[in-house]
């Protein structure tokens, strides 16, 4: 009887070993996954530029960051609810609407103390409250 229960137990765990060995793909068929792995993977000059991309946009992105602060420090929070900051390679632009030429003028000069502002384009239009 003993002999008969170990028979069904070793069965038992023989059955799933088994059928994970034929489930399991060919060298050949292994290889060719491989290789279509490799098609979708990005080269070594895509990742590099891949790289420099986001570099570059966490730049731009930490410098859009430094002028609106300062903006805000030296124009005023009020102010700065209508003004739009955007930069890339250095330059940034000033879009939005300001209520006078000074407060126009006092933003670019702002904007232009910023460490890493190589130049700012004021496209900021004064509309008068009222």
């Amino acid at each position: 009887m003993k002999a008969l229960i170990a028979a069904a137990v070793a069965a038992a765990f023989a059955l799933p070993a088994f059928a994970q060995q034929q489930n399991l793909p060919s060298a050949q068929e292994r290889a060719e996954n491989r290789e279509k792995v490799q098609e979708k993977l990005p080269t070594a000059e895509e990742r590099a530029g891949n790289r420099r991309e986001v570099s570059k946009s966490a730049a731009g992105a930490a410098l859009t960051t430094k002028v609106k602060t300062a903006l805000a420090s030296d124009v005023g929070m009020k102010t700065m609810t209508n003004i739009d900051v955007d930069s890339a390679d250095g330059v940034v632009t000033l879009k939005g609407k300001v209520d006078s030429a000074d407060t126009k003028k006092r933003v670019e000069a702002a904007a232009k103390k910023v460490d890493g502002v190589k130049r700012v384009k004021n496209e900021l239009r004064v509309e008068k409250k009222g």
